[in-house]
């Protein structure tokens, strides 16, 4: 496997005694999109969970360039590049949208502003909503405040948990449409999604993970064109 930004190397992790994922290897090339497509249990959530640092991982190796983030809190893998959206409870509710923002500034408060300019260039809507309590807003509008907190961070790798779940048919295009544009500004993308053709699309690579382990490992136009992977995971027929 080619070196890439992101490094996955024979990680095991899970919950309580037992692994949910089992010697998994994946990358994530600079500048470029992957998605973990697969059935409901099949370990794609703990997976980047645990790349993020919300679960330890049991054994393995989990690089950002040459750096190890594997064992690191959460907070200090942050810090090495890497942002996380989860799939739910990704923003305060309570808050308005600039200080959801300002949130996600934590790791350089002094550079607030000119990172915000940023984030609004990208989510305009987000600067004319500024005031507004996250809660108030549309899914769509939150899911946009969620990905604007983990900008602010400006990571090399942004980590997206189920981005479209819960949100209609016309926000999942909006949202794909997001991403490919958080992609164009240089930023690395490792995705969980349910929406498996459409994520693909839009994907340099795709991994299918199946019983917590890496079943296939392809660039996403092949596993699109796989008539296997079509019948088992894309819901489609070739």
């Amino acid at each position: 496997m080619t070196e890439g930004l992101l490094n996955v190397t024979k990680v095991s992790a899970g919950y309580g005694r037992g692994d949910i994922v089992h010697n998994v290897d994946l990358n994530v090339k600079a500048k470029r999109v992957a998605t973990i497509i697969g059935p409901n249990g099949a370990g794609k959530s703990t997976m980047i969970k645990t790349i993020a640092g919300v679960l330890c991982r049991r054994k393995g190796s989990i690089r950002i360039g040459k750096t190890e983030i594997g064992g690191m809190p959460a907070s200090e893998i942050a810090r090495c590049g890497v942002a996380y959206v989860p799939q739910e409870a990704n923003v305060f509710r309570q808050l308005s949208v600039v200080e959801n923002l300002q949130m996600g500034s934590w790791t350089a408060p002094a550079e607030f502003f000119e990172r915000l300019e940023r984030v609004y260039t990208l989510f305009p809507v987000l600067k004319e909503r500024a005031k507004i309590p996250a809660g108030n807003l549309s899914g769509g509008q939150r899911q946009m405040v969620a990905f604007g907190m983990a900008l602010m961070v400006e990571p090399k790798v942004l980590l997206l948990d189920e981005p479209s779940a819960g949100l209609s048919p016309a926000m999942v295009e909006q949202m794909f449409d997001t991403i490919t544009r958080v992609n164009k500004t240089g930023i690395a993308v490792l995705m969980v999604e349910q929406n498996a053709v459409q994520a693909l699309r839009i994907s340099d690579h795709g991994y299918v993970m199946a019983a917590g382990r890496v079943a296939m490992s392809a660039p996403a136009d092949e596993l699109l064109k796989s008539k296997d992977v079509s019948e088992l995971y894309l819901g489609t027929r070739q």
